[in-house]
């Protein structure tokens, strides 16, 4: 696979990870609107299940689907998934004296999404 086609998956892939991402902020505010940064608990866990999913259903043959690794692995759940996000929303519950709630962010988001990769991918 060439360069040129490798870039042109990754960037489709974050591009439709990107506006999905978007979509789940937008659809979460519709039934929570609380302190707990839900949409980006939900976006990073979607985006461990995609993954997992992804190298569990293609783990025999991601060598001849080069493809998917590009498009769905590393352009969609990396445009998906928000790391950034997570940490600044979980800084500001901080600096919001929400200290609770900011562990807690942190151990569901780190437990959960680890734990699915562990059951998925094993």
């Amino acid at each position: 696979m060439n360069t040129l086609s490798i870039i042109s998956l990754v960037f489709v892939g974050g591009g439709l990870g990107s506006i999905s991402r978007f979509g789940v902020g937008k659809l979460s505010l519709k039934f929570y609107n609380g302190e707990f940064p839900l949409s980006t608990l939900a976006a990073n866990l979607i985006a461990c299940i995609v993954l997992g999913l992804t190298i569990y259903l293609t783990k025999d043959k991601i060598t001849q689907h080069e493809w998917i690794k590009y498009l769905v692995l590393i352009g969609f759940c990396g445009g998906f998934s928000t790391f950034s996000t997570f940490s600044v929303e979980t800084l500001k519950l901080m600096q919001d004296q929400f200290y609770g709630l900011a562990i807690l962010n942190i151990v569901i988001s780190l437990i959960l999404g680890i734990g699915i990769l562990f059951v998925l991918v094993k």
